[in-house]
């Protein structure tokens, strides 16, 4: 199978945007202080650590606490002007900047809430925003019938900003068909999805393949599961890790990577030495026999989402 490609592969800034987040494995590589400054500063080191590694597209969201605050400091630090940013909307972060906070992010797919947050997107990041998603479209989203909405998402296209979406949960394949249907005086609203795919979730995979090739952009999110496939990984990839003298987490990246349709993969380490470990998976060739043996590790959907609601934000 190819190499990766370190232009394949995208920074998420979930994990060092906010406090708290659900990710295993990341509280051991954050600073103990958690304050805003050590976030901020966390946050610089690894996309310095990308930068300086070959990747050059980033994505954060209007959830993801100060994520796109700090992204929009370090570029302006940096004076970088080849990174593609993308970000979401739809969900508000409402931590409050706080580990023991009861919620985290509230959801809402509306005109207005797209209208306020865009606003607030654009006055952080500018023309830096190459794409601008849609966060968690699921099929009881009311954006599927609200034609102001889809107005107002399609214009974007006119200001010269691709627009796409992002799901989550066991109907992500029905999700992936029925938006890319969306259409506004013709065209498409979308011609973008960001969807999880990985080793134990690849459910998504033929209409991920379907969007690749009519045409879209298709992003590849929670490509380690969360961390499960690093902090607990199951005995075949183990073995393949060791094979090859590399962490889970390469095994798991290099199996996405390996997907002709994944435009760009997602990473979204706590710390440099994550990323590195990640990276690891961009000089990583696995057989036809190791991929077959890694698709034996796949969860009903049902099954791995609810076990994904169950991890706890710390």
């Amino acid at each position: 199978m190819r190499k990766g490609d370190p232009l394949r592969i995208g920074l998420g800034l979930a994990a060092l945007g906010r406090p708290a987040y659900i990710n295993l494995g990341r509280v051991e590589a954050l600073p103990e202080d958690r304050g805003v400054a050590s976030m901020r500063q966390a946050a610089g080191a690894v996309l310095d650590a990308a930068y300086q590694a070959g990747v050059r597209w980033v994505d954060v969201a209007r959830s993801y606490g100060l994520a796109e605050e700090f992204l929009a400091g370090w570029l302006a630090e940096r004076g970088h002007t080849d990174v593609t940013v993308s970000s979401k909307w739809g969900y508000t972060y409402v931590g409050g900047w706080r580990l023991d906070a009861t919620m985290h992010e509230v959801k809402e797919h509306s005109a207005g809430q797209f209208s306020r947050q865009w606003s607030e997107s654009r006055a952080l990041l500018g023309s830096a925003i190459n794409l601008y998603q849609v966060h968690s479209l699921t099929l009881d989203s009311p954006l599927f019938t609200d034609e102001p909405l889809l107005r107002a998402l399609a214009a974007l296209t006119d200001d010269g900003v691709r627009v796409g979406f992002s799901t989550s949960g066991p109907q992500q394949s029905a999700v992936i068909r029925r938006a890319f249907e969306l259409q506004v005086a013709g065209r498409p609203v979308f011609t973008a999805v960001q969807s999880t795919w990985n080793l134990l979730e690849p459910s998504a995979g033929r209409a991920l393949a379907e969007a690749h090739d009519a045409g879209n952009l298709v992003l590849v999110k929670e490509t380690l599961a969360n961390g499960r496939l690093v902090a607990d990984p199951p005995g075949t990839v183990t073995r393949i890790a060791q094979r090859h003298r590399v962490g889970p987490d390469a095994v798991a990246l290099a199996a996405v990577l390996a997907r002709p349709w994944a435009d760009v993969v997602l990473v979204g380490p706590s710390s440099a030495a994550q990323l590195a470990a990640n990276l690891a998976a961009t000089r990583l060739s696995l057989t036809a026999a190791e991929l077959h043996s890694l698709a034996s590790l796949a969860e009903q959907p049902g099954q791995y989402w609810a076990r994904r609601s169950s991890l706890h934000w710390q």
